[in-house]
């Protein structure tokens, strides 16, 4: 297994982890977990509980003392130069930590102070980075008043305050509904259009696979694979998977180990998937079997993760 992926020659990385371990006593929590993320990029680092995700993500921007490795964001060593780096750095945890005791924009102005930005130049960078995640008609309201997606719109705009190379979003929309989802979504984008690197960590298959151009999968702290959405469902899945019920699992056993296919049981039935070239005609001997739902469907994130880990995210 590669610890590293080489960064592409024609393009300068934002942050390199470079094979990062994490050992708690003798138990290793990660290891050897390397790779680049760009400019313009963004990258999901996904996972099921407990694969180390947040461990990896802490060793990235500094929470988190590697056991070996290390991590550089441009020329900056996160590990020997903690605050340059966290200098370039945008953070997005799960928790909103909002001060209740201060107004929206109050609330970025406090923390602007940080980077001894402050008066008028505080407001009005305040103002600007409302306006970008579309806050500017809440200005004056109490945190209290605001809806969950709007907080997260809130939490963005403030790691946005240094104007950051490097964005790392932990589960951003984890609790939201869809409608905010998808204004977060928006804003993720136009992070990667103003050529931030953007690291994400999801639970949602169909987040990681709308917003990614890249995906790093990991399990019990290790890489078990990597490449782009489509690449990954293409090679470890195909093109087309089939749901199955109310058939005796020897008989659909038989017929996935016949086209020497991939199955797995899936909620009360079974999920296989189809060959691409299916000379064999599975989904015809499928359908003889007259299971009580037959679903053919594309394959997607979550078919790869039934198929890597045995499990999907949740």
């Amino acid at each position: 297994m590669t610890a590293l992926a080489p960064p592409q020659p024609t393009r300068t990385a934002a942050l390199v982890a470079y094979d990062l371990w994490k050992l708690y006593g003798d138990r290793p929590v990660v290891q050897g977990v390397g790779f680049s993320l760009y400019p313009g990029e963004v990258l999901g680092l996904l996972g099921p509980n407990g694969a180390g995700k947040t461990t990896t993500v802490g060793m990235l921007y500094g929470a988190v003392a590697p056991t070996r490795g290390f991590v550089q964001i441009g020329s900056t060593t996160v590990q020997d130069d903690g605050r340059r780096a966290r200098a370039q750095m945008g953070i997005v945890t799960q928790e909103d930590n909002l001060d209740p005791d201060f107004s929206v924009i109050e609330n970025l102005m406090h923390f602007a102070h940080h980077y001894r930005i402050h008066g008028a130049a505080a407001r009005r960078l305040a103002g600007e980075l409302l306006a970008q995640v579309n806050l500017q008609d809440y200005a004056n309201h109490e945190i209290f008043e605001l809806s969950g997606g709007l907080k997260r719109r809130l939490v963005l705009a403030r790691s946005l305050i240094n104007q950051p190379q490097v964005v790392f979003l932990d589960e951003p929309t984890t609790g939201l509904d869809p409608d905010a989802r998808q204004e977060f979504w928006k804003l993720v984008s136009d992070l990667k259009q103003r050529g931030c690197g953007v690291l994400l960590t999801t639970h949602y298959m169909d987040e990681a696979q709308r917003l990614c151009d890249r995906l790093i999968l990991l399990q019990q702290g290790q890489v078990i694979d990597q490449g782009t959405p489509t690449e990954l469902i293409d090679r470890t899945v195909g093109k087309d998977v089939v749901e199955i019920e109310g058939i005796e699992a020897a008989a659909v056993q038989q017929l996935a180990n016949q086209a020497e296919t991939w199955i797995r049981a899936f909620g009360s039935g079974y999920i296989l998937a189809l060959p691409n070239t299916d000379s064999l005609g599975l989904w015809e001997q499928l359908t003889a079997l007259n299971p009580t739902r037959l679903t053919r469907r594309q394959a997607n994130l979550e078919d790869v993760f039934l198929r890597l880990t045995g499990s999907v995210l949740s």
